[in-house]
């Protein structure tokens, strides 16, 4: 059994880790870290893990073989260089921190290298939006296809703004409401032009929605094929890809939620191409795609412990 260590497992993401590696059969939870939760039982904060572990967070790094890193941005540079961790275990960092492939990190979208990412020993897992963006575009990048600027516009749940309380938060202000925030200057903009190797602009207007989880990005550019050209290019590229899949439907949020899928809806018109896409910002856009990364690194297979189920209702 694999030891795994979890950095900051008392937040969103840490809890979605400790949620899907309870049940992954190949690993033993041994390095479960919080300053600010140390010494509780890891069941008192995420309370629905109740009954399916008994132990409790801690300060003290202990040896392990996958350490995965869920602090905010900028803490993953500082825990790395005020601990030393040994030359064989493998990082997994959920910040934006590494994204650059800076300090030897590769990029860790599997659809886009898969290859690298087996072979790798520090992972920068991509952003949530970045993710959705990215898994709508890729083919038509890799195609030679992104001929003029692209349009995004995209939304995101309340827990993307991570588990510390803000202004635009709360429940009181995000209930029933709306609203556009860093148009045009996201942070993921960096690592998506990174990935997709294209000069066309990109314009990302991302919105705050008045749910928890789940993000839905609409991608549009100029596009001369047809319908059916465009869906067999996506589906020849996403062919072996275990979670990615094309919808004939128009998609919704909650297909995904609770799950490491992304479903993609391609509608060619008058010129354009627009692609939906479709993820949970929590696994796909996070800790789900980071146990992905595990599994690759570790030459298990690459949807071990993450055959999740959508909600539904």
């Amino acid at each position: 059994m694999v030891k795994i260590g979890i950095v900051g497992a008392a937040g969103y993401t840490g809890g979605e880790l400790l949620r899907i590696l309870v049940n992954h059969p190949d690993v033993h939870l041994t390095c479960i870290l919080s300053n600010s939760q140390a010494g509780k039982l890891i069941s008192d904060v995420h309370t629905d893990l109740l009954g399916s572990t008994h132990l409790r967070f801690s300060k003290d790094l202990t040896p392990v073989d996958v350490l995965f890193l869920c602090s905010g941005h900028g803490e993953s540079k500082k825990f790395l260089a005020a601990n030393e961790i040994p030359w064989h275990t493998k990082i997994i960092d959920l910040s934006t921190d590494f994204r650059d492939e800076s300090e030897g990190f590769v990029y860790g979208l599997a659809e886009f290298q898969k290859e690298k990412i087996k072979s790798a020993t520090k992972i920068a897992n991509p952003g949530c939006f970045a993710t959705s963006i990215e898994l709508a575009l890729l083919p038509l990048a890799k195609a030679g296809l992104l001929k003029e600027d692209v349009h995004v516009s995209a939304i995101t749940g309340s827990t993307g703004a991570g588990q510390s309380l803000s202004s635009t938060s709360h429940f009181s202000w995000r209930n029933n409401n709306i609203s556009i925030y860093k148009a045009f200057t996201h942070q993921h903009l960096a690592e998506i032009k990174q990935t997709l190797g294209t000069k066309q602009a990109i314009h990302f207007i991302p919105y705050r929605g008045n749910f928890s989880r789940g993000i839905m990005a609409n991608v549009y550019t100029s596009y001369s094929g047809t319908q059916e050209e465009a869906e067999k290019l996506y589906e020849d590229f996403y062919a072996n890809s275990p979670f990615v899949f094309l919808s004939p439907e128009a998609v919704d949020v909650k297909q995904v939620v609770n799950t490491n899928k992304c479903f993609l809806h391609l509608q060619v018109h008058e010129g354009q191409i627009l692609i939906s896409s479709v993820i949970d910002n929590l696994i796909k856009g996070a800790s789900g795609q980071a146990v992905q990364n595990m599994n690759l690194m570790l030459g298990w297979q690459e949807d071990a412990g993450l055959r999740l189920k959508a909600i539904g209702f």
